[in-house]
This record gives structure tokens, sequence and C-alpha cells, in this order.
């Protein structure tokens, strides 16, 4: 019976989902739409032809189980290499303890808060992770924060450890946050941007009902969170991960032990007048940055106020230690990348460079030479290095089902069952559709392409507005995103984390299933409703 419970490894899973797909492939018929360009808000996209399905031979997959790795990796490659580059950043940001330092002083701040009556009513620590939750989850509502996320859970978990909780409190904080705001997305240009530009509507539209829709299942999310915590808190041996999580325990158990020396190197003031003097020429370059929030854009001198803030505060910063410059500038690392994706459209690459730029500059300003931040950051690699590799195994799983050409066929399977159903029923079943292909197919914009053509068509001829097609779509997009092994930015942040998928998936099901019957919930007002832009 022991044998039977112990939760198979994330690689393990992964390879067993491979071989289902490819068993389908041997089981379902071939078949393909017809596809055509369009463009969709500035951009090409190939969405399908309705009605221009059609059968095709079989192409079961047999060896294709090992190629579809390779495939997997190459397709995935940008993800697999931005974790590496992100992983070794910050074990070089992590040997210089500035993050320990920063975490022990925040934790000194916030005993102290205690002492007050209202504080002490309330939870200090509640109103902490109230308030990181809200930020990720604003930042997953508005520009789509997903990829991004694997880069903080590597900060927020000792910080979690360090309060008296667990990894999953410290995934969840970030991760899960940026996701429940990536599902009740109010001007996500990923999803809703896509969506509505294929289904023809203003995008954007219908912001208010999805406004409503975000603070509720962001309410959702933060009451879920803060009750687990408590549990963990109260007794941290419920933690599914209690044992798991050992290693986290430990890191920050030595790093507490181990005496802080403050210094400040000449180094790291060379390094405060380097960056300076690169952050004033891109100031000079771009006096205003024109950032773009939904379909509102306005500019602003915020390149200039950033360099002369950082002026400012690595000034300060020196004068105490280098440990409080480093933490300062991976402050200013977090602003540069929320300016970046929101004034200059960067995504992967941008972002990587970013924080390898960090990386380097705190082992620099910390008196580390180069010899020694390369084998840091091999080091940090290193240990990441399963976190990687099971993003590219999981994407194998859907190049066995585009392969075997199964994927349109279960899309028109699903569509052409919608037609003898009621309005209501249908657009339940066109949520569950959507929620059920996202396990297999989670990037959204492509999932846009492929679904919305044909569920806009059928919008029409049982009466339903399209704008109820879309958050069918947005809902369906979201939720299981964090549960899918398919999902290179779950498998991701779990890998950094520790935490197998089976150990995920047994803890968190519940809760995607409560949410799953929220959204299903917050459809049924846009049927009988009349709702601004509905």
């Amino acid at each position: 019976m022991a044998i039977l419970r112990k939760i198979p490894h994330t690689f393990t899973i992964v390879f067993f989902l491979i071989l289902c797909a490819a068993v389908l492939t041997w089981i379902i018929p071939g078949g393909e739409f017809e596809r055509h360009t369009v463009d969709v808000n500035g951009g090409q996209r190939e969405v399908v032809v309705n009605g221009s399905f059609h059968y095709t031979d079989r192409a079961p997959q047999t060896w294709q189980v090992f190629s579809s790795f390779f495939k997997g990796f190459v397709d995935k490659a940008d993800i697999i290499v931005f974790i590496l580059m992100v992983g070794g950043a910050f074990w070089i940001l992590n040997s210089t303890r500035a993050i320990d330092i920063g975490v022990m002083a925040f934790l000194r701040k916030v005993t102290k808060l205690q002492r007050h009556k209202f504080f002490e009513k309330i939870g200090v620590n509640n109103i902490i992770l109230t308030l990181i939750m809200l930020m990720f989850s604003v930042f997953g509502a508005v520009f789509g924060m997903s990829e991004e996320t694997i880069a903080f859970v590597v900060i927020f978990i000792p910080l979690a450890i360090s309060m008296g909780y667990d990894s999953i409190v410290g995934v969840c904080i970030c991760y899960v946050a940026a996701h429940i705001g990536f599902a009740g997305a109010i001007l996500n240009p990923f999803t809703i941007g896509i969506a509505q530009g294929i289904a023809e509507l203003p995008i954007f539209s219908g912001m208010e009902y999805r406004l409503f829709c975000w603070v509720v299942l962001t309410i959702i999310c933060i009451v879920f969170v803060l009750w687990y915590a408590s549990r963990v808190k109260r007794n941290p041996e419920k933690s599914p991960v209690y044992k798991l999580d050992a290693y986290w325990r430990n890191r920050v158990e030595e790093q507490e032990k181990e005496p802080f020396q403050y210094h400040t190197p000449r180094a790291a003031w060379i390094v405060w007048g380097v960056i300076t003097a690169i952050l004033t020429c891109f100031a000079i370059m771009y006096p205003f940055t024109t950032i773009a929030i939904g379909n509102t854009q306005f500019s602003v001198c915020i390149l200039p106020v950033l360099a002369a803030l950082f002026f400012v505060t690595g000034f300060v910063a020196l004068r105490k230690s280098v440990h409080y410059f480093i933490l300062n500038l991976l402050l200013f690392t977090i602003f540069y990348l929320i300016t970046g994706v929101l004034g200059y459209g960067w995504y992967i690459m941008e972002i990587s460079a970013l924080f390898l730029a960090m990386g380097i500059f705190s082992g620099i300003a910390y008196g580390n030479g180069a010899d020694s931040i390369s084998k840091l950051f091999l080091d940090g690699a290193k240990d990441i290095m399963s976190a990687a590799l099971v993003v590219g195994l999981a994407s194998g799983i859907i190049f066995i089902l585009k392969d075997g050409k199964i994927i349109d066929t279960i899309l028109y399977g699903m569509s052409k069952g919608l037609s003898s159903m009621g309005e209501t029923a249908s657009v339940g079943a066109m949520y569950v559709f959507q929620t059920l292909l996202n396990l297999i197919m989670p990037s959204g914009s492509a999932k846009a392409a492929l679904t919305m053509p044909v569920m806009t068509q059928f919008a029409d001829l049982i009466g339903v507005s399209r704008q109820t097609t879309v958050l069918a779509f947005q809902f369906g997009d979201g939720f299981t995103n964090m549960i899918t092994p398919t999902s290179g930015v779950l498998i991701g942040c779990l890998g950094v984390a520790k935490i197998p998928y089976g150990t995920w998936l047994k803890w968190f099901w519940k809760f995607i299933v409560l949410l799953v019957f929220v959204g299903f919930l917050m459809l049924l007002p846009t049927l009988f409703m009349q709702l601004p832009g509905f």
C-alpha cells in the first residue's frame, strides 16, 4: 500500500502522458482544418476556416514518442534558456546573501508591527501575503504575466519559509496569484486581445464585467491561500511538502546561522557608477516611454525618473552595505522589467538578459572575480537543470497530438456535439470544451486562433453574444493552466520550487474544481442580463 500511495516522479508522469497521447493517435481518426492568415491587432495569425474540416489518413505515433522530446526541447527553448539564465543569475545573487539580509530585516520590522493591537488582530503576515498576491494578480490581469513568475519563485519561497509557511505558499503568492489574474484578465493582450480580435469585437470591450470577475476570482484566491497558510503555520507537518521542504528550511537555517559581514567594497561603487551611466544614456535616448495598458496609451518620462532614483537610492544603500545595494539592484530590475513589458513589448529574451545583467553586476559589486562569477552561474544552472528539462519533456505531449493529426479532430468532434444543446447548456459546453482543450494546448494565443473562428460562428447560430464566447475561452484558458503538465511555466515553477508535479496536483485539484464552478456561474449573467459590451 505504501508503494501504491507513492507519487511518481514528474518525469515519470510526463512520459506516461506522452505514451497515452501516442495511443490516442491510433484510436482517434486524423483530421485537419484549412487555415488562412488574418490581421489581428496589428499581428498576423493563422485561423481555421469555418466548415473546412476534413478527415485525413491516420498518423499513428510510435518511435516519435522519443523524438517528441527533441521537438519539445526545441519548441520550448526560450523558456528552457530563460530558466537556466534566471537560475544562474539568482545563484550569483544568492551567494552575496543580500536576499537573506533583506528577508531578516523585513521580518524584524514585521515582528515590531505585531506589538500594535490592530496589526496583531488582523495579522501582519496576512497583510503581507494579501498585498503580494494582489500585486501579482494585477500583473496577470493587465499585461498577462506568466513566464516571468518563474524568476520570482526563487525570491518568495525563502520568504515564505522564513515566515513559517511552506514552499507551496511561496509558489501561490506569485505564480498562482498571477494566473488567477491571467484567468480573470481585464486587459491581457495575449488572450483577450487576440480572442476579441478574431471574434471581430472592439478590443477590450466588456471590461466592466471582466473587472468584476477579476475581483471575485482574486478574493477567492487570497482567502484560499490565507486559509492554507494559517493551517500550515499552526501545524507545519500538515503540509504535503513538509519533508520536501527540508531543503529550503536547511538553506534558510544555514544562512541565518552564518554571521553577516556588512561591508562595501570599491567594486560596488564602480558598479553603481557604471550602471548609473548606462541608465542615464537610456534616459537620454528614450526620454519618454509610451505605456500601453489595454487600449489606453500614455507617455511618461519613466526612464529618466528611474535613472535618477537609482542614482540616489544606490548611493544611500552603498553607505550601509553592498548587500543593500544588491537588493536595490534587484528592486530596480523589477521596475525595469515592468517598464520593458508595458512600454517596449519585452518578452523572454529581454527579461532573461535583464536578470543575467543583474546577476553579473551583483557578483562584481560583491567583489567576485570573473572565474568565480562563471562558476556560480554554472552551479545555479546545474541546480535548476531538472526544472528546465521537464519543460521540454512536457512539450513533447503536444507534438505527439499535433503530429498524430488528432487535435483538429478533437476540436471538430467537441464543437459538433454542441449543436444539439440549448443556450445555457451550449455555453456551459463551450466552457468545458475550452477547459479540457487547455489541458493539451496551454498556449492561449494559439488556442484562440484555433477555436474562436468556430466558436463565434456557433454563438451566432444559437443567439449567444460573441463576448460570452470570449469569456468562456478566457476562463477555460486560465484555470487549468495551473494544473496541466503541458504548461512549461507551471512545470518550470514547480521545478524551481522542488515540488513534484504529482504532489501539486493532489493538493491543488479541488481548488481548480472550485474555480471552474465559479467560472461557470459568472458566465450565466452574460446570458440573462444586459451587461456593457455583451
